[in-house]
């Protein structure tokens, strides 16, 4: 399968591997040649530990080498995340999440490797594996990523909210962050160290967010997508490419006020999703039926809710949905319905980026569809963890993991077997 993602990187039309051939390595190469590092000298989009994978194959170059080494150390981190989830030899097991998480990187294409999501999908997924066994390795692991990318910190306020041994998963988490944090100190970073929870607030609409399709829909009706002409009143909304954060932006009527609202309506929704978890949590609702649910839904808040949406945030999804599969065993609630709208979500990703992503930017309406149908899909994500956990607050949703018409006990909760 591995080859297969790695194949397609190196072959497929689109550029896959744009960001690791020629921004990666510009933003390795400031601090190698002495101009400051990101994330600790600078404010950057990423905390500074995003760099040592761009750094360990910054010495392959640009070309065929670098982008091998890469897609061979992301591979590598795979690997390792699959030993987590399902064992070798005599000790295989948990075998459904294993296939699963393998059928989703396989259809999310040449992006499951190509970004540096990848690393931070393998360290949460590694989390998910361990976290019912050891805990503490699982916060440190959720570290681990959030100091690469922040998303997988939504792991952490999960765990914290519904995990039993909630102390052990923050007492791994903190570890990790504590000595990031004094690396960083030592190395001469200050408020730089904390740039990546501010430097997204000044962006605008990204093309493939869920936030930004009524703006393609109107380039697309106009005739007003990248490279393609449009006069005065009829470019209804323009789709144009932002040389500071190096991404395509649709900006239209009333775009600007979507982008500036989205932080703080991100912000309400995940607080709406913490409190549900926090009235099942206080109805003492059983952590194999809580856990996967709550998580499920900050991750896929973080998707739908975001002016962002680039497609490498499908990866995101492995983890929750890998823990839902593994709770199941344990009596959990059936994840058949979000897993396969997640697998349905990926393989449109893999339409939209690289496949057809000059489709995109041309704002075509067939491409148009199948974005809609994309978000769509992510939307459907988090209504269906919202009503669980809905159900979970109120008590009709049984040990069993099946929905009941009547409040459950929480004996009733507590006492199944699985």
């Amino acid at each position: 399968m591995h080859a297969w993602l790695v194949a397609g990187n190196l072959l497929l039309p689109g550029l896959p591997l744009g960001d690791v051939q020629l921004v990666y390595p510009f933003w390795a190469g400031l601090g190698i040649t002495g101009e400051g590092w990101v994330g600790i000298d600078t404010a950057w989009v990423y905390p500074y530990p995003a760099l040592l994978p761009m750094l360990a194959v910054f010495p392959f170059g640009q070309g065929l080498a670098g982008s091998l080494a890469w897609l061979l150390l992301m591979s590598a981190l795979n690997a390792i995340a699959l030993v987590a989830l399902a064992g070798v030899q005599r000790d295989v097991r948990r075998v459904a999440a294993a296939w699963w998480w393998l059928a989703f990187l396989a259809v999310l294409g040449p992006i499951a490797l190509g970004r540096i999501d990848a690393v931070t999908a393998a360290l949460a997924v590694s989390a998910a594996a361990v976290l019912a066994e050891h805990p503490r390795w699982a916060g440190a692991l959720m570290a681990a990523g959030a100091w690469v990318k922040v998303w997988p910190g939504a792991l952490l306020l999960a765990a914290v909210v519904a995990a039993r041994r909630w102390v052990d998963v923050s007492r791994g988490f903190l570890g990790v962050s504590v000595v990031v944090i004094g690396v960083g100190v030592l190395l001469g970073g200050g408020w730089a160290l904390l740039s990546p929870l501010t430097e997204q607030t000044g962006r605008g609409l990204q093309v493939e967010s869920p936030l930004a399709l009524p703006w393609m829909w109107l380039a697309g009706l106009s005739g007003s997508g990248a490279g393609v002409r449009g006069a005065g009143a009829d470019r209804l909304a323009v789709i144009a490419y932002d040389t500071d954060i190096l991404t395509w932006q649709v900006s239209g009527p009333g775009s600007e006020l979507m982008a500036a609202l989205a932080t703080p309506v991100l912000a309400a929704v995940v607080l709406g999703v913490l409190a549900l978890g926090l009235l099942a949590r206080r109805r003492k609702v059983a952590e194999h039926l809580l856990l996967p649910a709550l998580t499920l839904a900050l991750v896929a808040a973080l998707i739908t809710v975001n002016k962002v949406g680039s497609p490498q945030f499908a990866t995101w999804l492995a983890a929750p949905i890998v823990l839902g599969i593994l709770a199941r065993a344990d009596g959990g609630v059936r994840f058949r319905v979000p897993a396969t709208i997640a697998i349905a979500a990926a393989a449109l990703t893999q339409v939209i980026y690289p496949v057809e992503y000059g489709a995109v930017l041309s704002a075509e309406p067939w491409m148009l569809v199948v974005l809609t149908v994309r978000n769509l899909a992510y939307l459907a994500l988090l209504l269906w963890a919202t009503w669980m956990l809905v159900a979970l607050a109120r008590g009709r949703m049984g040990a069993d993991g099946e929905a009941r018409s009547a409040p459950v006990a929480v004996a009733d909760v507590e006492g199944a077997s699985p």
